[in-house]
């Protein structure tokens, strides 16, 4: 049962990752796309996490750490730049 719930997550979090990359290279306006990155990254970060527990690896979980953090400071980065033209005072 538990392989067949992973499956459909993985699948679900891919039709998600989809969206967002439509959004990514539809969108309107440029926070718009600022925001599709981010939901991209955390999206990245489930399905490093579902691999993980699929494969049985410990390995996975310490990769979406690093790109959960990495994630987290370039969105904040690219939001300081956006709305002040500049990431560090």
């Amino acid at each position: 049962m538990i392989p067949l719930a992973l499956d459909i997550a993985t699948g679900a979090i891919t039709v998600a990752m989809l969206l967002c990359g439509l959004r990514l290279l539809r969108g309107p306006e440029i926070p718009d796309r600022l925001l599709a990155i981010d939901t991209l990254y955390v999206n990245v970060v489930a399905l490093v996490i579902v691999l993980g527990m699929r494969l049985g690896t410990e390995l996975l979980f310490e990769a979406a750490l690093i790109v959960a953090m990495l994630g987290f400071v370039s969105t904040v980065a690219l939001a300081r730049y956006l709305t002040r033209g500049d990431v560090i005072e």
